[in-house]
């Protein structure tokens, strides 16, 4: 084991959660494999589509959404498209319902780097869980958007779980945005660490069964130009 997977995991088993710059997170990653077609995994945050539930409670939020299995072997493969789901007890602003949002794209979901991703994300969470032989995998690509008259929410269910065992968020771009900072907390409130995601590849690891996290809103430093924040939310449940 290297001695970022090293620094990594002993973050997680220490205190819950890990902050990894992107220097560091471009090296677990390409220990994993390739980042090859990098622009346009990212340039796919383009065509995400609409999230209809949030826009019900008058929130705006794009996004994609794919299910992956890990087996005992390892081998990651991708499931039938499926509802994303999570109980009222993780997410009180949209819990209890089968939420179905469109599709990862295909090049996008079975392309170099977002294989590079789950398995980097599968070794360093079997690592933590090496009792753990079959994953669930759920992966989201989020674009929160944010305008001078209406600042963006990435996480609008406020301080939460996702009812998961595993969580990485990504960041793919920063676009003419302030704040979106992390922060992380035990289950009775306290503030145990914040950070902010600030370039691409700066990513944050979480053990969402021992701590909770939430996301600052986001408002644009130019509110006359677009703004945006993009991220990849990886989580993995033991099971599959």
């Amino acid at each position: 084991m290297d001695a970022d997977t090293r620094s990594a995991i002993d973050a997680l088993r220490r205190d819950g959660f890990g902050f990894v710059h992107a220097q560091t997170m471009r090296g677990l990653l390409e220990h994993c494999g390739t980042l090859q077609d990098w622009d346009a995994f990212a340039g796919s945050w383009n065509a995400l589509g609409p999230d209809p539930y949030l826009a019900q409670t008058g929130r705006r939020r794009l996004r994609r959404h794919g299910v992956y299995r890990a087996g005992a072997q390892g081998i990651i493969e991708r499931a039938e498209h499926q509802p994303h789901y999570q109980s009222s007890d993780y997410n009180r602003l949209q819990g209890d319902i089968e939420r179905w949002f469109e599709p990862i794209l295909p090049e996008v979901g079975n392309g170099a780097t977002m294989g590079t991703v789950l398995r980097c994300c599968h070794g360093l969470f079997t690592r933590l869980a090496p009792a753990v032989d079959s994953w669930r995998i759920e992966v989201h690509q989020f674009r929160i958007e944010a305008r001078a008259d209406e600042p963006g929410e990435p996480t609008p269910e406020g301080v939460h779980r996702d009812g998961v065992d595993y969580v990485l968020v990504l960041m793919v771009e920063r676009r003419n945005i302030a704040s979106g900072t992390t922060t992380i907390h035990s289950p009775d409130g306290t503030l145990l660490g914040s950070f902010t995601l600030a370039t691409a590849l700066d990513a944050a690891l979480v053990d969402d069964a021992r701590v909770h996290h939430g996301v600052t809103p986001v408002a644009p430093l130019d509110p006359a130009l677009p703004a945006w924040r993009d991220v990849l939310v990886v989580t993995f449940r033991a099971g599959g």
